[in-house]
C-alpha cells in the first residue's frame, strides 16, 4: 500500500523511544499540542513518568497497573487500575493527571504484565491558571456509544470526550470497529476554527484482533487534504494505508475516514485530538460527497456484535 504522506504512517515499533514503542510527540509530529505514547511493561516492571506541559490518561490496554502519584511532603496518592484482558474486552478503568505530575507505573511481580497507552495534550497557559485535579475513572462510569447503523456500526468509549469533564484540552477515546465494518465514517475534518469546526489535531493508535488461530490482521486508513486547508498549511495529504497492530497514523489535518476492518479480523483504535483553542468543543464537518451516508443509517439496524465484551 503506498502513500504520499509516509511519515504520516508510523508501523508498530517506529516511533520507539526508550521504554515506549510508540511515542508521538508535538516535536516529533510537526505540530503544536498532541501526543499519544504506549509501552509494554513486564511482571514486576516499573516506569517513571513526568506529565511535563502534558495533562495525560492513562488506558490500561491489557493487564492491570498501580500508578502511585507524587503529593506534597513526599506523600504519594495510590491508584488501582484494575484493566482488562484485551481493548477488544470490553471498557476499562483509566487515569487522568494533570500537566506537572510525577508518577510511578507498576505491574505485579506475580502477574502477566501489562500495555498501557497514554494519550495527552499540551495545556499551555490556562486562562484560569487551574489545572484539573488527578481523577480516576471507573469502567462502570465510562459511556459507550453505539455509532452508526448496519456495516457502519462502530462502538465509541467516550472515556475523556468533549463532553466528560476531566481534562482542559485533551480529547480522547477509544473506538471499536467490528470485522467487516468502516468507521470514521463519512469522511470529516476538524482542522479549521468555525462554527461548525473546531481546529483539532489528531493520532489513532491502532490495535487489530488476530484471526482464530493467531494469524496477523489489517486495516486500512484512509486521510486526503482540503484544497483550502493544505495551501494554509503548505502540505498537501493523501494518505491511503495498510495498518497492521500496533501502528500508529497522524492526521495534522484534513478529510479523514474510513477506518475498514478487515472480514473476520475487529479493529480498534485508541484517538487523541487537541488544539488551540481554550476549551474542549469536537465540532466535525463532513466531505460533502458523502455526508448522504449519513441518511442511510435511520432504516438500518445497528450492529448486533456490539458493544464488545461489554456486559451493559
Amino acid at each position: 500500500m503506498t502513500s504520499q504522506n509516509d511519515d504520516l504512517h508510523l508501523p508498530a515499533g517506529a516511533s520507539a523511544d526508550g521504554v515506549w514503542d510508540v511515542s508521538v510527540t508535538p516535536e516529533a509530529a510537526g505540530w503544536g499540542w498532541t501526543s499519544l505514547r504506549a509501552a509494554d511493561l513486564a511482571p514486576g516492571q516499573e516506569v517513571h513518568l513526568d506529565t511535563g506541559d502534558d495533562e495525560v490518561v492513562l488506558v490500561p490496554l491489557r493487564g492491570g497497573l498501580t500508578v502511585s502519584v507524587g503529593g506534597p511532603a513526599g506523600q504519594d496518592d495510590r491508584y488501582e487500575l484494575a484493566g482488562r484482558a484485551s481493548v477488544f474486552s470490553g471498557p476499562t478503568d483509566v487515569l487522568y493527571l494533570p500537566a506537572g505530575s510525577q508518577a510511578r507505573l507498576s505491574t505485579s511481580p506475580d502477574g502477566d504484565g501489562a500495555r498501557v497507552g497514554v494519550p495527552g495534550a499540551k495545556t499551555g497557559v490556562l486562562p484560569d491558571g487551574v489545572r484539573k485535579p488527578v481523577r480516576h475513572i471507573a469502567a462502570d462510569e465510562v459511556a459507550v456509544e453505539l455509532r452508526g447503523a448496519g456495516t457502519c456500526t462502530r462502538e465509541v468509549r467516550n472515556f475523556a470526550s468533549a463532553d466528560v469533564d476531566v481534562a482542559s484540552k485533551l480529547v480522547a477515546v477509544e473506538v471499536i470497529t467490528p470485522g467487516g465494518n468502516w468507521s470514521s465514517y463519512p469522511p470529516h475534518k476538524h482542522d479549521e476554527t468555525t462554527e461548525h469546526e473546531s481546529e483539532l489535531e489528531e493520532v489513532y493508535y491502532f490495535e487489530v484482533a488476530p484471526g482464530p488461530s493467531g494469524e496477523p490482521g489489517v486495516g486500512y486508513h484512509r486521510t486526503y487534504s482540503t484544497p483550502e486547508v493544505e495551501d494554509r498549511q503548505g502540505r498537501a495529504i493523501d494518505v491511503l494505508v495498510e495498518v497492521r497492530d500496533r501502528d500508529t497514523v497522524l492526521v495534522p489535518h484534513g478529510w479523514h475516514g474510513p477506518c475498514m476492518a478487515s472480514p473476520g479480523n475487529h479493529l480498534y483504535y485508541l484517538n487523541a485530538m487537541a488544539g488551540p483553542a481554550d476549551g474542549r468543543a469536537w465540532r466535525i464537518v463532513d466531505d460533502p460527497d458523502h455526508a448522504w451516508v449519513r441518511s442511510t443509517w435511520a432504516d438500518q439496524p445497528t450492529d448486533p456484535r456490539l458493544p464488545l465484551g461489554d456486559p451493559r
